[in-house]
């Protein structure tokens, strides 16, 4: 009975283990709340209605920038600023409270092999150009690598409200399950837009591979990549009961790796991920991440990287294992 107690604490004492390492290499203040207009009443999406689109998202992210000045934020009115210009192409945008955006790099409706980016906690529009660095970093390296005549796109998609840095929210799984559907109707939006053959591959990063694992059923991709994951909320990529592909890589100098994966029921709440997906256990296909911290899954000239482009461009023989 006492062995039973003991084995109880262990698991709730893990889980505080689990809110700490996630939580405490992260910093970002709360911001109070930044007026904006309400995102733009738009046309159903078609390669059509594409520059419609764009057109008045970028001019919503301009109004924006003129709100949050007034509003005396000039670092969130520089952020806004910056998705206005006319270079932008941005399918959503909504500039209230930490705001959200879907950005596109290249010609996803004409594109063979799209790649959709899922962040995690502490990205917003505060934090969006690193977001962005991320996107542009991974579009010019499938640029690089794919046959001549081949379409890439990348497509950053903030269409959630991630985790607050330091809270419960992200040890647990309800801003994924609130994401989830959004994600997958935005994949299938996709398909209605992009070429019948195109390859959708969704790169998922930290806590945006626990929403991708939320939303992995019935999603419409063909690749699932996890990278820097602190787990998906299932045991098994087995138990996230997709069509698609699920491969997973984790860098030897990502901090994820001491967070202890688990799940245990805290106050009523399941706090925690399940299994490391770069674990056999979890039967995902693991490639090679090299030395890659928890940010530097991007980084040009990676491991990672490279092997992130050859999944998105379905290149498999030549994706290194770890």
């Amino acid at each position: 009975m006492r062995r039973r107690g003991f084995r109880a604490w262990r698991r709730g004492f893990l889980a505080v283990l689990l809110a700490t390492a996630i939580a405490a290499p992260l910093s970002a203040a709360a911001r109070p709340e930044i007026p904006a207009p309400a995102p733009a009443a738009l046309p159903p999406l078609t390669a059509a209605t594409l520059p419609t689109a764009y057109a008045a998202n970028r001019a919503d992210a301009a109004e924006a920038a003129r709100m949050a000045a007034a509003h005396g934020d000039g670092h969130r009115a520089s952020a806004d600023r910056a998705l206005a210009a006319a270079s932008r192409r941005l399918l959503a945008f909504d500039g209230r409270g930490a705001g959200q955006a879907t950005e596109v790099l290249g010609d996803f409706a004409h594109a063979d092999h799209i790649a959709v980016l899922v962040p995690g906690s502490d990205t917003s529009l505060d934090t969006y150009a690193r977001f962005h660095a991320a996107a542009a970093a991974l579009y010019a390296d499938l640029v690089h690598r794919a046959a001549p005549g081949t379409r890439v796109a990348v497509i950053a998609w903030l269409g959630y409200e991630t985790p607050a840095t330091v809270s419960t929210t992200v040890t647990t799984t309800t801003r994924a399950d609130e994401a989830a559907p959004h994600l997958r109707a935005f994949t299938r939006g996709l398909h209605a837009v992009a070429p019948p053959q195109a390859h959708v591959s969704l790169v998922c990063h930290s806590y945006g591979s626990v929403v991708c694992g939320r939303a992995a059923r019935g999603l419409d991709a063909d690749d699932i990549a996890l990278v820097g994951s602190p787990g998906t909320g299932a045991d098994t990529a087995a138990a996230l009961r997709t069509r698609a592909r699920v491969w997973a890589a984790r860098g030897s100098d990502d901090w994820v790796a001491h967070v202890p994966h688990l799940r245990a029921d805290l106050f009523g709440t399941t706090v925690g991920f399940g299994t490391d997906p770069v674990a056999p256990a979890f039967g995902a296909r693991v490639f090679d991440a090299a030395d890659a911290g928890h940010s530097g899954y991007f980084a040009p000239g990676s491991a990672s990287l490279t092997n992130l482009s050859r999944i998105v461009l379905d290149d498999l023989s030549e994706v290194t294992r770890a």
